[in-house]
């Protein structure tokens, strides 16, 4: 029998390793935000891969940071309650729109033509980029259809919120009900929309809970925006609407349905025998 080569006996204690787990817990280096190993290794009288050892062994990830926020909203559940109802349950005879603003939208060009992406190796891009202005997207979100109804505009202000609530109104002409699903940002509750909202009876506003604008499905949309369109290092084509945008996004229904209760999915081919 081989016998396995002995490992070196460590020359520090439990009470080395309980206070460099300690020190990493609730200390900082002076004039730094977190340790790193030499750091840590020089006030401990260590080794920097023993450092290394002890933060992989307590699984401590000093190097990572997470986010996240609470609502402090007092009427949270009511809140939460209605807009998932809405989702889950929506109104016969009525519509429900998820309304909200993509502010400060910036239409970048690339000051050189890059490379595009071949095997091994990636798409390039220059560093440097040539400002085209920036707008603001407003748009509707309609839940049980998929369909979006957006408008860019310059600025993003009450009056911007009134024109584009004006078109929603032209967008569905008659009577019947719509239900509006928006966050708390100020433009929606400022005193001339809410007048105007008094006038049109059948313009309901639901709120989402404070710090939740997560609840609002056209954020989801939001996020295909800016991932299959904005982010790209393509030449960007900028137009006064939105118009150019939704009709490059016209797949992005598809996705919607998939995270939409009530929306019917795609029919599924039946596989031949």
């Amino acid at each position: 029998m081989r016998r396995m080569p002995r490992r070196r006996k460590p020359t520090f204690g439990p009470e080395k390793v309980q206070a460099i787990v300690d020190a990493t817990l609730r200390t900082k280096p002076k004039g730094m935000t977190q340790w790193s190993c030499r750091l840590m290794a020089a006030h401990q009288g260590v080794s920097k891969s023993t450092v290394n050892n002890i933060w992989q062994s307590h699984n401590l990830k000093h190097h990572r940071v997470k986010t996240f926020k609470l609502s402090r909203d007092a009427k949270f559940l009511e809140k939460l309650t209605d807009v998932v109802g809405l989702y889950l349950n929506p109104p016969q005879q009525a519509i429900v729109l998820c309304v909200d603003e993509k502010s400060q939208i910036q239409a970048l060009d690339r000051t050189q033509p890059g490379l595009p992406m071949k095997k091994g190796r990636c798409g390039t891009m220059t560093h440097d980029y040539k400002r085209n202005g920036t707008t603001t997207l407003f748009a509707a979100l309609e839940v049980l259809q998929g369909k979006v109804i957006g408008q860019c505009y310059a600025r993003h202000r009450h009056q911007e919120f009134l024109k584009f609530l004006r078109r929603l109104d032209q967008e569905f002409p008659g009577e019947i009900p719509l239900h509006l699903v928006m966050d708390n940002y100020g433009t929606h509750k400022e005193p001339r929309v809410r007048a105007w909202l008094k006038r049109h009876a059948r313009f309901v506003c639901h709120f989402v809970p404070t710090s939740s604008s997560w609840l609002n499905l056209v954020e989801r949309w939001f996020a295909e925006l800016t991932r299959k369109r904005i982010r790209q290092p393509k030449p960007f084509v900028w137009t006064a609407t939105v118009e150019s945008i939704v009709e490059k996004l016209s797949r992005c229904r598809q996705t919607l349905e998939k995270i939409q209760p009530g929306c019917t999915l795609p029919r599924r081919r039946k596989a031949k025998h």
